[in-house]
């Protein structure tokens, strides 16, 4: 085995304080839905909000990030290797069988990986983060004294907080889970806190000559 540097510095910042935001809006976010009491739903609301702003300009920065770097090309979809990929998580590591692709610094996600992701970024987190934005801008009973329904359907824009805020849920618990299906049940979660994974010395040289050859064709 050989430890390969795949995750950046800012990676990594972006990872964890990405997943600690989104678990925390989700947090305030039920309290405020009424599901439990542990903050008052005024602080709640006050932590939820503060916490969205937080969560979107991590965002704005991540995209600038991605884009000025190149990394955004980590996400691009793409069907090869893809039923390998779907064949190896349903049956292939029960069996103790190889990876069906490699990792490097510059192809870091797998195609089902790839997939999942894009659609996390592309429509997921957007409509959560563009309904909580309608949501939190309402013109609420306090303010105005009048909330018109017919020209602001709130019940509807809540519907789909509610539901982006729910598959969001969906998604970190499979993606926990997904963690633990590398070499070791935690080998997933030390490479992203200390950027280094460890790879087999054979794997790790193929990849290393298929890096060589995308950056020539760049």
């Amino acid at each position: 085995m050989q430890k390969v540097y795949i995750y950046k510095g800012f990676e990594r910042f972006w990872h964890w304080s990405q997943a600690s935001l989104i678990m925390f809006l989700a947090l305030t976010g039920f309290e405020v839905h009424g599901s439990y009491h542990i903050f008052g739903f005024e602080k709640a609301a006050e932590f939820h909000r503060t916490a969205s702003w937080l969560l979107i300009g991590l965002i704005i920065f991540a995209i600038f990030w991605h884009v000025t770097t190149g990394e955004w090309r980590q996400y691009v979809p793409t069907t090869k290797q893809l039923k390998a990929q779907i064949m190896y998580y349903l049956s292939g590591m029960f069996k103790g069988e190889p990876h069906p692709t490699e990792k490097t610094h510059l192809t870091k996600l797998n195609p089902l990986q790839r997939m999942t992701y894009f659609g996390f970024k592309v429509v997921l987190v957007p409509i959560t983060i563009i309904s909580g934005i309608l949501y939190m801008l309402y013109k609420t009973i306090d303010q105005n004294d009048l909330i018109v329904i017919e020209d602001y359907p709130l019940a509807s824009i809540a519907f789909w907080h509610m539901l982006g805020a729910i598959l969001l849920m969906i998604f970190l618990v499979v993606h926990v889970y997904m963690t633990t299906t590398g070499t070791t049940p935690t080998s997933n979660i030390k490479a992203m806190m200390t950027g280094y994974e460890e790879i087999e010395e054979e794997e790790h040289h193929h990849s290393t000559e298929k890096d060589n050859n995308q950056k020539d064709i760049v």
